[in-house]
């Protein structure tokens, strides 16, 4: 009952959240975002104390279930192991301690010193939104592209054509990586990377050696046939001296389900001690409640924390894409702040990235920053009027903001290349800057005010320019934009 409840409850959690990055309509955010807040290190950023507690309460009651429940990428090393048809595959084996708890440590100072980069690396939750950024949400769009044209063939637009493109090449190889080395893990030993990498997995694990219900042997049932141990995929049973590691264990249940004699149990051990007693004396206990209460519990620690279209911005020719301008300064999205505070913060997951419906997030390329998400106009620009980014945000990175915030929020300004406008390389009226700001920042005016037949070149008025990148976007020269947006490094309202 036990392995049966986990695999549905885990099931429901894994597919929900793949969701949640895959959808590129901007509908499933609105119902599934809490998966991404009662996350453990995105809760941490955000100061979430509540769901922080919640997840430390459920850890010692029940054990590690946020491991084997919650967290999307032990889940998802299940999946891997999967792939592995031999039967009793596992064995146990002592806990690695000489790399398990080194990691801990680069870890925390990899946050106290702001090494965004190698914190992100390392946090789970962040590389399974990696994987599922960079490379199922791609596959995902051709998928849905491939049902577009089948459609539109038979004059029906119940699926609509979107961009597919790599946003990032350094963080797709990242993930690749990621990928391959969970699934070598995952192949060989189950939960390898929870239980020697994982800094989550560590720091649930002093928790979890204090839990309330925990895997017990029955000694005197037990026949030491060592079902319990090549079934665990944690590694951490020793049948042989009828010991279970409690740091390692997530309590997925295999153990018990494998057990032909009964000779193990998930309760409290002093319970049992009383129950057996109350049994010998002619009583009976209904086991069947514990479960019950280990489902309730996990659904109700989840419940604590609780078209697109494609984009037409006229112009006077088809974009096509461009190069991304050098910025001094990173763009950051509205509600970030400043750069300082969304580097602190952010855990790097890319669920705003892959979120974003208008193509302009992506993972930074700069080496302290590598999977930092920033902005870039070459596929589109910050719509005043989307804020879904700060909608799915579960570290408070990006703060959340309403429509009427955001458009007096300044994030950079942009500034005017004269040597790239086509009304001075190819001697020709152009104003796509001009007609496209939402803001009314841009006006055209004579580049000579004393000749009449002076080409027309913008005016940025730095004051009112909030930095959305519509300027850039349109921009029809080519492959530079003579018109780019410079970040801020603290925003600032207009």
């Amino acid at each position: 009952m036990l392995r049966k409840i986990r695999t549905i409850l885990a099931g429901v959690f894994f597919v929900l959240i793949t969701l949640l990055f895959l959808d590129f309509t901007g509908t499933l955010h609105h119902w599934l975002s809490w998966l991404a807040q009662i996350q453990f290190l995105p809760a941490v950023m955000a100061l979430n104390v509540v769901v922080v507690v919640a997840l430390l309460l459920l850890t010692l009651i029940f054990g590690r279930i946020y491991c084997s429940v919650i967290c999307p990428l032990g889940v998802f090393q299940d999946i891997l192991a999967r792939f592995r048809r031999k039967k009793n595959k596992y064995s146990y084996s002592k806990e690695v301690r000489w790399l398990r708890y080194p990691m801990l440590v680069v870890f925390i100072i990899a946050a106290v010193a702001g090494i965004g980069s190698l914190f992100q690396l390392l946090a789970p939750y962040s590389a399974y939104g990696r994987i599922a950024t960079m490379i199922f949400q791609p596959v995902w769009k051709l998928g849905n592209n491939v049902l577009a044209e089948i459609a539109a063939r038979a004059d029906s637009y119940a699926f609509y054509t979107v961009d597919t493109w790599l946003r990032s090449l350094p963080v797709f190889i990242i993930a690749a990586v990621t990928l391959v080395v969970l699934f070598v893990l995952a192949w060989r030993g189950g939960r390898t990377y929870c239980n020697t990498i994982c800094p989550v997995g560590t720091i649930l694990s002093f928790f979890a050696r204090f839990s309330w219900l925990k895997i017990h042997f029955d000694e005197d049932k037990c026949k030491n046939c060592s079902m319990c141990s090549k079934n665990c995929k944690a590694a951490c049973i020793d049948y042989k001296n009828h010991k279970v590691d409690y740091s390692r264990c997530v309590v997925c249940g295999n153990c018990i389900d494998s057990c032909k004699f009964g000779a193990l149990r998930y309760d409290n051990a002093r319970i049992h001690a009383k129950a057996k007693t109350s049994e010998e004396s002619g009583s009976s206990v209904d086991t069947s409640k514990r479960s019950f209460l280990l489902a309730s519990a996990m659904v109700a620690g989840a419940a604590m924390a609780q078209k697109k279209e494609k984009l037409m911005d006229g112009g006077l020719a088809e974009l096509e894409d461009k190069v991304a301008p050098a910025r001094q300064t990173p763009l950051t999205p509205p509600g970030s702040l400043s750069f300082d505070h969304f580097a602190q913060h952010c855990t790097g997951c890319q669920l705003c990235v892959s979120e974003c419906p208008n193509e302009v997030l992506r993972p930074s390329s700069d080496l302290m920053h590598l999977m930092l998400p920033v902005m870039s106009y070459e596929h589109g620009h910050c719509r005043p009027e989307c804020t879904r980014c700060s909608e799915v945000c579960p570290a408070g990175a990006i703060v959340k903001v309403d429509k009427d915030e955001k458009s007096s929020i300044q994030i950079g300004h942009a500034v005017w290349i004269k040597k790239n406008c086509v009304p001075i390389t190819d001697e020709v009226e152009c104003g796509n800057c001009a007609r496209h700001c939402p803001t009314g920042a841009i006006e055209m005016v004579p580049l000579d005010e004393e000749n009449e037949e002076s080409p027309m070149v913008p005016a940025i008025n730095e004051a009112a320019c909030i930095g959305c990148g519509a300027c850039e976007y349109v921009c029809p020269s080519r492959p530079f934009s003579a018109i780019y947006v410079e970040g801020h490094e603290v925003h600032k309202k207009i």
